[in-house]
């Protein structure tokens, strides 16, 4: 006889466990990038630890950030709510992100100064933001869990093909620059929304698959089975990145979506990991409790690692002495965390202490 299935009730605490590890791994990449010495930025420590960020930084905030919007529609649609009613509040939340990146921009250029140009950079939370609100469309077409997850799974791999098209497109070059950033990265940036919406995108299709899954068995058969796409995803990625390309023009590590796949691979088995080792655990997290204040670390981590405080430390320091700052810059930052929930989250608004996310190089 099978064990009686438990139903699951309250905040999936290893979501905000695995979104805790990649703040980690964000603060990693940022203070790596900002502070190593230029003459030690070939050798094996600090390509491994920006390969670490590339993997397991950004493309996790932004998938978790798809799947908090499903689970988020999910508790809406039984709540009552209408399918308009639960596009309509997935937008506004796509449109409060998008105006903290703005926001976040100007306190850059005020802080620190320097040419006003800096405000339209495009990082993460842009991206983040305008892909929420591509993904409440693509919700609100569906009519069922299941063709909602194929429209959106279709979504990310469209992204991720049409990438290395976007990046050579010629008809792009009479945009204007800060429009064109948006479609590919500007030079000295990261992020645009080809192909980093496609990680959100991803995010949305597999919390549509987790929402159903109202039992803690459910759930953790889903992840075994997302680990296994991502197992599959993440090799098949690649095997493929040595066949012959298939674009003009492609980068493995920018533009190709065999990477975009490699990196989507491993974080579906992060997620199934994630859950093994927390799985229906209630107590306390610190990685989790780093988590749940994502979008405050980022905030405050990123002026600190590339701003006017640290100007000192910026390109001066040997791999070994900036991974020690890294390590003293997240014991900082969890000491800030708890310091914020006893004086600010109590009356603080609900957009602020909601976990909503971040990256990889901020510069």
């Amino acid at each position: 006889m099978s064990a009686p299935e438990t139903a699951r009730s309250g905040r999936r605490q290893y979501l905000d466990w695995l979104r805790g590890v990649a703040v980690l791994v964000m603060i990693l990449g940022h203070g790596v990038d900002s502070w190593t010495l230029d003459a030690e930025r070939a050798g094996a420590g600090y390509r491994r630890s920006l390969l670490v960020s590339g993997m397991a930084g950004a493309p996790v905030f932004l998938f978790l950030a798809g799947i908090a919007l499903s689970l988020a529609a999910g508790a809406r649609t039984r709540g009552g709510r209408t399918a308009a009613e639960v596009a309509a509040l997935a937008r506004t939340r796509g449109w409060q992100v998008f105006g903290l990146a703005l926001l976040f921009r100007l306190q850059s250029w005020v802080i620190g100064g320097g040419d006003p140009q800096r405000m339209l950079k495009v990082d993460i939370l842009n991206v983040m933001g305008l892909s929420m609100l591509g993904a409440a469309v693509l919700w609100q077409m569906g009519r069922s869990t299941s063709s909602r997850a194929l429209l959106l799974s279709i979504a990310a791999v469209c992204t991720a093909m049409v990438t290395p098209l976007v990046r050579a497109a010629g008809a792009l070059d009479p945009l204007p620059d800060f429009v064109e950033a948006y479609l590919r990265p500007a030079p000295g940036a990261s992020f645009s929304l080809f192909p980093w919406a496609g990680f959100l995108f991803a995010g949305c299709a597999a919390g549509l698959w987790l929402d159903v899954a109202r039992t803690h068995e459910r759930e953790r058969t889903a992840t075994r089975a997302l680990a296994a796409l991502g197992a599959a995803l993440a090799l098949g990625g690649y095997a493929a990145s040595f066949l012959p390309p298939i674009y003009a023009q492609s980068s493995f590590w920018g533009s190709s979506p065999t990477f975009f796949f490699v990196r989507l691979g491993v974080v579906l088995c992060l997620l199934s990991i994630a859950h093994a080792w927390l799985g229906a655990s209630s107590g306390r997290s610190r990685l989790a409790e780093l988590g749940r204040s994502s979008l405050f670390v980022y905030w405050v981590h990123v002026e600190l690692a590339y701003g006017v405080v640290s100007i000192p430390l910026h390109g001066n320091l040997s791999i070994e002495l900036a991974l020690l700052g890294v390590i003293l810059l997240s014991l900082l930052m969890y000491a800030l965390v708890q310091a914020k929930a006893r004086l600010i989250d109590y009356g603080a608004p609900s957009w602020w202490r909601s976990p909503a996310p971040p990256g990889h190089p901020a510069g």
